[in-house]
């Protein structure tokens, strides 16, 4: 189990260890964000699974300090790169998978399951490249494989909860409409991951998923927060002109310091996710298809933001949440 101490990664250990799996999860010394969980910490948090120590992104390392020799039935990878930059991408969403495939056959392992995203169906970023061009190895490898490309994550629609808990407007891009996910939570896309292994209807297939439920818009979103804390509707509208000015004065600036650059890119990410559903793609019409986007497991996102309107800490979102 790679990328196990990232939230998705914890869930998809707890369902694999309920299954009856016996899980090893190879993981950083130093993991979490920015390096914040020690090993004593790692080690509380996959309860049930045996964790080892080591770089995944290094052929030795993971040989001699994660795989020991040891034969693997399966693979399951919940690696992606936390900035969604360049460098970080092509580190982790490419080459460290690939690393790990070559040492899961070198184990006798003879299925990965991976941990993709829906928003590379259409390309347009850094590391939707660097997961596509993994997804080619994967496929190509003669190793039996899952590719789970999930919609968005609860965790990345908590940001404005706080916002509207203050009595502050929701913050939308356009109207509120321009883009619709079917969001999933953390435990029902590990239980849907971890029965890749077992459903051979999943096996050698990409697989599109979301959570229960319509497709929701931003807007709908908010209302649902406002409902929750018993207020009026109230929206700020944020123009895509404003995102597109700010990528546009930072990639000035960052041919003459590189910093700033890497911000433009951060900013680029933003408006993909402001201007682009988390559905599938249909290239025929050129339109997000909330019909043909398959639902999974039970939770809701209202249920979610329920759960944080009642004081559930809210989860750790990342380094390229837009709120």
């Amino acid at each position: 189990m790679l990328g196990a101490t990232g939230t998705i990664g914890r869930a998809t250990v707890r369902a694999l260890v309920r299954r009856g799996h016996d899980v090893v999860c190879v993981v950083r010394r130093r993991a979490g964000v920015g390096g914040g969980l020690a090993p004593d910490d790692s080690v509380r948090l996959l309860d049930g699974a045996t964790v080892r120590f080591c770089d995944v992104g290094d052929p030795a390392s993971l040989a001699r300090d994660g795989c020991r020799g040891d034969r693997f039935d399966a693979i399951v990878s919940c690696m992606a790169s936390r900035t969604g930059l360049p460098d970080d991408a092509w580190a982790i969403d490419h080459r460290a998978n690939v690393t790990a495939l070559a040492a899961a056959q070198a184990c006798g392992a003879s299925h990965f399951v991976l941990l993709s995203a829906i928003c590379v169906q259409k390309p347009a970023l850094a590391f939707q490249f660097a997961k596509l061009a993994f997804e080619k190895v994967l496929v190509e490898s003669g190793m039996t494989y899952s590719i789970v490309r999930p919609t968005a994550f609860f965790k990345s629609l908590s940001g404005q909860v706080e916002r509207v808990r203050r009595g502050k407007p929701f913050l939308v891009f356009g109207d509120g409409t321009l883009t619709a996910c079917k969001p999933i939570s953390d435990d029902d896309l590990a239980f849907y991951l971890a029965g890749c292994l077992d459903d051979e209807r999943r096996w050698n297939r990409v697989l599109p998923i979301g959570g229960p439920g319509p497709a929701l818009t931003p807007r709908q979103q908010g209302e649902h927060l406002f409902d929750l804390f018993g207020r009026a509707p109230r929206f700020q509208r944020v123009p895509v002109a404003m995102l597109d000015a700010i990528i546009g004065g930072l990639a000035a600036a960052g041919r003459v310091v590189p910093s700033l650059a890497k911000k433009a890119e951060l900013a680029r990410i933003g408006r993909y996710y402001a201007t682009e559903s988390m559905l599938v793609f249909d290239p025929a019409t050129g339109r997000y298809d909330a019909d043909a986007t398959p639902s999974t497991g039970t939770e809701t996102l209202p249920d979610f933001y329920a759960r944080l309107a009642s004081g559930t800490p809210a989860p750790e979102r990342g380094d390229h949440a837009v709120f």
